[in-house]
């Protein structure tokens, strides 16, 4: 079999002083580009007191300011775009569940960059020209699955534009066309792997060799039951539509040690949340990303709230992040205690009886908020065994993470999904004056 080492494009092969040269010449160009022809960039610079000439070396961006969602909300629809809007060919846009949707957009080249992209990361997943990808991401507006979908078309795969939904058929799909790499997100995957126990079929059996899981948070106690139950290899991408979307960062097959960063297109940083102060490599922190090679919408300094920290590249020369473990605006406090939903998982997951899918629901008791864990049963769990799955589930996070909740074990498959993820927080807190 071809090794993977065989096939990477010339980028991957630069040395570190190549790779930092290139992305100071892309760079400065992006902040060029970005001054020139977005009002907005223009006048975030000139209030900050910087200019793109200001740039003479990487650690110069942080003297550049910061773009938030916010931003890009107050610009809605077409006001962060650097090309006249007739250059655009493609527009993507987020939820918007919690206020105006994101819009972004892509010109010609961004579409083939980031077909580029996402092959290479399926190429680092293990994926290879001539295989069968089962595409599971929803299609549409969210960029999942037509990112997916063009770049492993762009490695030469076969793709099953499956989208998400109708889990059934899904798995009959799986079975009668034979994929190789299914990409799909991680709480989407573990609903497939019930419907397959459901229908007496060995997860084990299948054709799948390679998973590729993105678009949530997801830990290593999720990695193991999927590979587990599946006996594929589980691999993490990440990427969010603001910057391009998925293919912004892979894990590679062979190591499993964190996601590689493109970073000829992509330059990290990783700061503070409450200070904006550029963290040290090995310091976790918010994860900050400025494009380097995008047109339609270059990207300077955004703040992806993703908590992570960056680490030396291993399979790749590219550094790595460490895989997500919360949203700085996903993090509970509750009663002075700092939770994250990841935390929760870890522990739904070693919960008999109970399937890997929750929810947190917050609501306020009196003066003070109250948190309710929602787990799904296993369908063979009777009323007893989800008696147990609570006790355990309140027990342990009282003993690891230090705060009192509640647990509530409900029906299978009766938790809100969306794109094949499950909403982590639900919110019903009174607002206090």
């Amino acid at each position: 079999m071809t090794q993977a080492t065989d096939l990477l494009d010339p980028a991957e092969r630069l040395d570190l002083d190549g790779l930092r040269a290139l992305q100071l010449e892309r760079l400065r160009g992006s902040l060029r580009h970005a001054y020139e022809n977005v009002p907005f960039y223009r006048e975030s610079f000139d209030k900050a007191g910087v200019h793109p000439d200001d740039c003479r070396s990487l650690s110069d961006l942080a003297r550049f300011p910061f773009t938030t969602k916010a931003d890009l909300r107050e610009n809605y629809p077409y006001g962060m775009f650097a090309v006249p809007r007739e250059r655009i060919r493609r527009l993507h846009a987020s939820s918007g569940t919690t206020g105006r949707p994101t819009v972004v957009g892509y010109t010609e080249n961004d579409l083939s960059m980031w077909a580029d992209m996402v092959a290479r990361s399926l190429r680092a997943a293990g994926g290879r020209p001539g295989d069968i990808a089962h595409v599971a991401y929803g299609y549409g507006l969210f960029t999942g699955g037509l990112g997916a979908h063009y770049g492993a078309e762009r490695l030469g795969c076969t793709v099953i534009p499956a989208s998400g939904g109708m889990t059934s058929r899904q798995v009959t799909l799986i079975q009668d066309l034979k994929p190789s790499v299914i990409m799909v997100t991680p709480s989407y995957m573990l609903t497939l792997l019930d419907e397959f126990e459901r229908q007496g079929v060995d997860p084990r059996s299948t054709s799948l060799r390679v998973g590729v899981f993105g678009a949530e948070p997801w830990t290593e106690r999720m990695r193991q039951e999927i590979e587990e139950r599946f006996a594929i290899d589980a691999v993490d991408i990440y990427g969010l539509s603001e910057v391009i979307g998925p293919g912004v960062a892979q894990e590679c097959v062979e190591t499993k040690d964190g996601l590689h960063i493109w970073e000829d297109h992509f330059f990290p940083e990783v700061v503070d949340p409450l200070t904006g102060e550029v963290l040290p490599e090995g310091e976790q922190g918010e994860l900050v990303f400025t494009s380097l090679t995008k047109e339609a919408m270059p990207i300077v300094r955004y703040r992806t709230r993703d908590l992570t920290r960056l680490l030396p590249g291993t399979a790749r020369v590219f550094r790595r992040m460490e895989k997500i473990t919360g949203r700085s605006d996903d993090m509970v406090i509750l009663r002075g205690v700092n939770l994250f939903p990841t935390q929760i998982e870890e522990i739904v997951l070693r919960t008999p009886g109970v399937a890997p899918h929750f929810q947190l629901r917050l609501t306020t008791r009196g003066r003070m908020d109250s948190l309710t864990v929602r787990a799904e049963a296993r369908p063979d769990a009777d009323a007893a065994a989800r008696e147990a799955a609570a006790r355990s589930i309140v027990q342990a996070v009282k003993d690891g993470i230090g705060v009192s909740v509640e647990a509530e074990i409900v029906d299978p498959e009766s938790l809100e999904r969306s794109v094949g993820k499950i909403r982590r927080i639900v919110d019903l807190r009174e607002r206090r004056g």
